[in-house]
């Protein structure tokens, strides 16, 4: 007898000698979620700290032989493509649009499509290519891929369900695991239950509230307990502000919402450009981006590189609060350079990083103080991200509380709507839907 088949056996005895079958009916119920929950903050943590140690390796050797990411740059471009096109193609990019189509096709018939989106194989390459990415200096983020991550974790335990076992929604279970990705990524579970709501589910919150909800608070204190109580920002400096701040939010939030739908824009411009390229043609490519994006940060800035959350700690906790004018574009085309290569990797901290930029530009041309500034770049963080993604309500969640700056948030939820709105202008659709149904149709040529 295997121990996998052990462990069950002595697992159904524990539970037969239950009497009470409610007690027991919801333990079994919760048991999965919990367990997955458990270990997508373990991932969660590993992750993360192996990321940031990535960019700090990359930035210390950038600091000391920058010349050598002429080279580095464009091998870790290529390396990390590799890796997707040969083990796992749907392991690209950020990770949410995978979990969507998987939650839209969560039915047995189905099953086939759902194990390419969501596996132990997605786990390891999503990890493996974006760490590769980002120390070629890749501007992406990790929190899109540990979303990816945390639905593959549920989608298996599901899997490894006796028969005996009351059997659980798989959709749900995959939209609980996203959220709880997402609230261990960014450590903010109230931004992980709103991006379910917001972003994932066209369900009634009430037949999966439970769920979600001790997903998000297991999988936040598994990863509070490893790296104890931090915010992943901290405390910006944020009081007195002026009462005519507002008109300074609203044009911010304007020219974010239609900065970060034009971002995402290009990138699925590119991608539908380079989707019919030949091997030879994707490593030109590859090639060309990576020596643009290590030329941009030799010769201009290499804020161009990495996920940019150096660039909102600079903003945020020094004193020098205002970047240079060039600085979104270098926070927007670093992105556009990275994800279309193909590669694992994220956009919602690069989005943030960008809407800081913009921030910190427009405070520096109003001569700001510091706490308007402070306010000004948290709300182009809320306003950029939801010009990406178009939830204005899960991005003004995930900054108050990354920050804890509950006293700003009328001002973050008004730029999200602000952005929301002038984001149509460029694209009715989110960015995260327009790669869903791109993967969905992809799946079904496959499979036929």
């Amino acid at each position: 007898m295997s121990l996998i088949s052990a462990i069950r056996k002595q697992v159904k005895t524990s539970f037969d000698n239950i009497r009470n079958e409610k007690i027991k009916l919801s333990l079994l119920e919760a048991i999965p979620f919990w367990t997955g929950s458990f270990f997508v903050g373990l991932i969660a943590v590993a992750y993360a700290k192996l990321f940031a140690i990535t960019e700090s390796g990359s930035s210390f050797l950038f600091h000391h032989y920058k010349w050598m990411f002429l080279c580095i740059t464009p091998l870790c471009f290529i390396i990390a493509w590799w890796l997707i096109k040969q083990f796992a193609p749907y392991a690209r990019g950020s990770g949410i649009p995978q979990v969507m189509a998987a939650i839209e096709l969560a039915t047995p018939k189905h099953n086939e499509k759902i194990k390419k989106l969501l596996s132990l194989r997605i786990i390891f390459i999503k990890i493996v290519s974006s760490i590769v990415l980002v120390f070629g200096g890749g501007a992406i983020g990790r929190e899109g891929p540990t979303i990816q991550i945390a639905g593959s974790v549920f989608r298996k335990i599901n899997l490894w369900l006796p028969d005996w076992w009351p059997k659980i929604s798989k959709r749900n279970m995959i939209m609980a695991g996203a959220a709880a990705g997402l609230a261990a990524a960014f450590n903010t579970p109230l931004g992980g239950i709103v991006f379910a709501v917001e972003e994932l589910t066209k369900t009634h919150i009430s037949y999966f509230k439970t769920a979600i909800f001790t997903s998000v608070i297991i999988a936040g204190l598994t990863a509070q307990w490893l790296m104890g109580s931090y915010l992943y920002l901290g405390y910006p400096v944020i009081n007195q502000v002026s009462p005519y701040i507002i008109i300074a939010i609203i044009l911010v939030a304007i020219v974010c919402g239609i900065a970060g739908s034009s971002m995402t824009k290009i990138i699925l411009a590119v991608l539908k450009w380079k989707s019919n390229f030949k091997t030879h043609q994707i490593i030109l490519f590859l090639l060309a981006s990576a020596i643009l994006l290590s030329l941009s940060a030799i010769f201009i800035d290499e804020n161009i590189f990495g996920s940019g959350k150096g660039l909102m700690t600079q903003v945020l906790f020094t004193h020098d609060v205002y970047v240079h004018w060039y600085f979104p574009l270098l926070r927007i085309c670093g992105p556009i350079l990275s994800f279309t290569s193909g590669a694992s990797g994220g956009v919602f901290a690069p989005a943030l990083s960008a809407g800081a930029s913009i921030g910190s530009v427009f405070s520096g041309w109003m001569h700001l103080n510091e706490t308007n500034t402070h306010l000004l770049v948290l709300a182009g963080m809320v306003a950029f991200l939801t010009g990406v993604t178009r939830t204005p309500f899960t991005s003004a969640i995930l900054v108050l509380e990354m920050t804890d700056r509950h006293n700003v948030i009328f001002y973050l939820m008004l730029a999200g709507m602000v952005a929301s709105i002038v984001a149509v202008i460029i694209d009715k659709r989110s960015f995260y839907d327009r790669l869903k149904h791109q993967y969905m149709q992809e799946l079904t040529h496959e499979i036929h």
